[in-house]
């Protein structure tokens, strides 16, 4: 294959009659640049943004939650517990109470979805006690003292709830009824700061109070809504909450876990990113077209020089090797420097931090990016395809010419 490989590079660094292929096959290897290297970077981009949303979810949830059928209140007796952070793959387990009431600031009103929790057992399962605003604000409770809580950052600046203030409370649950209907039950607590979950959704709904003031406030007793888990590897979740139901029965015990709550975000994330790749991969594609124009431009002038190939006994095969390996060349020294550019500019963004982004807006204030090799290999691969397609028809009819009629084209 020594000659071929000489004449395809002889026919690439050589200037055409008219000047014309080595301006096309700049272009096209250009193009081919631009295709990897955007697809490259937008891809890291999006692992990036991926990557913090479950980051995000993860710190604001425990990785699997045990409830009871018809969300009965569990409890927590101390065998169902050592049941539970005995099974394989469980590094830590926290009681919650979980449920909906009303909030009151002022002559504000507004809906709220209320978490219970323990301060001693919160950090092991979930990082919000750790996101507080002032970074001290504990749910800290003296038995007499008016209970604490912690709003989100967005619900508090809605209703205008600040530091210390007294905001009422009131739930339909387990509440007594007259004459009249049931009779909410309602509760004053204090403000003891605000949390930063990096989600928007729970910022602007959730509240955190000592486990024994809602359990208090919701008149449960000792039980509880349910038990959070977590557990060595996140990703392992929907495994080992099977392996926790199995040991401690089903029914009346259930599981859920992280991924299955947010499956819809990941389904969404994970067909933008294939969108992505398509779209950019159609880049690549008109490069690729450049390539065999290129092509078939060289074949075109190159006629003669076909023809006498042939003539001193260079069969069909060689002659489709040597313009397969023109197009190759040309999509692969594109397809590097795309790569090499697409990593330098990750690196880039990502240390100078170069793309700042809004923080009231997103959770992050840059562009987060995760250069993954598997999507450098996967573009590299796909680029590489496409552009040896592409060097498929010229070099097919390169090797079709007759070197008798072939000699006789003038030069």
């Amino acid at each position: 294959m020594g000659y071929e490989f000489f004449i395809a590079k002889r026919h690439i660094k050589s200037p055409s009659r008219f000047g014309f292929v080595p301006i096309i096959t700049l272009i096209s290897i250009l193009g081919v640049f631009v295709g990897v290297a955007s697809l490259i970077v937008v891809l890291s981009v999006m692992n990036g943004f991926e990557t913090e949303v479950k980051s995000r979810i993860v710190g604001t949830h425990a990785h699997v939650i045990l409830l009871k059928f018809g969300n009965e209140p569990i409890e927590p007796d101390p065998e169902l517990l050592t049941t539970v952070r005995e099974t394989p793959g469980v590094v830590a387990s926290a009681p919650f109470v979980y449920s909906k009431a009303m909030i009151q600031v002022g002559r504000d009103q507004d809906g709220i979805v209320i978490k219970g929790v323990d301060p001693e057992q919160e950090d092991a399962v979930s990082d919000l006690l750790r996101r507080t605003s002032p970074p001290d604000a504990r749910l800290q409770w003296e038995d007499g003292a008016m209970p604490p809580v912690l709003l989100g950052e967005e619900i508090a600046l809605d209703l205008g709830a600040t530091l210390g203030e007294t905001i009422v409370l009131a739930s339909f649950q387990n509440t007594s009824r007259n004459p009249f209907g049931a009779v909410p039950k309602m509760r004053r607590f204090r403000v003891q700061g605000t949390f930063d979950s990096g989600m928007y959704e729970y910022n602007s709904s959730l509240l955190l109070m000592p486990l024994r003031a809602a359990q208090d406030f919701f008149s449960l007793g000792d039980d509880v809504t349910g038990i959070a888990i977590n557990v060595e590897d996140a990703y392992a979740a929907p495994e080992i909450a099977a392996q926790v139901v199995a040991r401690v029965g089903s029914p009346p015990y259930r599981t859920n876990n992280w991924i299955h709550l947010n499956r819809t975000l990941f389904t969404w994330m994970e067909t933008e990113k294939r969108v992505m790749f398509i779209i950019l991969a159609l880049v690549i594609l008109v490069a690729a077209f450049n390539i065999a124009s290129t092509l078939i431009m060289v074949v075109m002038e190159k006629t003669r020089e076909i023809g006498v190939l042939k003539s001193m006994g260079a069969t069909l095969r060689s002659i489709l090797i040597i313009f397969v390996m023109e197009g190759v060349t040309i999509g692969g020294i594109g397809t590097l420097l795309g790569c090499l550019g697409g990593w330098g500019a990750c690196v880039l963004i990502d240390r100078y931090q170069i793309i700042p982004l809004p923080s009231d807006i997103y959770f992050i204030d840059s562009l987060p990016v995760s250069l993954e090799w598997t999507d450098v290999a996967q573009v590299a691969v796909a680029a590489m395809v496409i552009c040896l397609f592409a060097t498929l028809y010229p070099a097919w009819k390169a090797s079709r010419l007759e070197p008798i009629e072939a000699i006789r084209v003038d030069g």
